[in-house]
């Protein structure tokens, strides 16, 4: 069975680029969401094995959603993928739970690699 991913970003396009990196590692796309609102409802209905999460976004943020989603599911599985590159919320982002973080631009091997290794545990 494939692992179920949720993608969350404010960015279609980057959505879309996410997405086609998930499905040529054999990963299966269950949601998109385009906010933290949206993400937390989603998962609540969904359970995906896994999260991919940008951090600036409108109505909620990454953050929020990522400690919202760790707070009802201390197992979920986050990456972080977000344009920000600062330390402080790389920090914050593993300090809530993330299992991951990946800089953008990316190179679709290191999202392949961070996912692959999120999963394995």
């Amino acid at each position: 069975m494939p692992t179920t991913v949720l993608i969350v970003d404010d960015a279609a396009f980057m959505r879309h680029l996410i997405k086609n990196i998930l499905s040529d590692i054999g990963c299966q796309v269950i949601g998109e969401a385009a906010n933290g609102e949206e993400a937390c409802s989603m998962y609540d209905k969904l359970h995906p094995d896994l999260v991919t999460m940008d951090l600036v976004m409108p109505k909620k943020g990454g953050l929020d959603a990522l400690r919202d989603i760790r707070a009802k599911d201390a197992k979920a599985k986050v990456i972080v993928i977000s344009a920000i590159d600062q330390r402080q919320p790389l920090m914050d982002a593993l300090k809530h739970g993330a299992a991951d973080y990946v800089v953008k631009p990316f190179e679709k091997d290191r999202v392949a690699e961070a996912i692959h290794r999120v999963i394995a545990g």
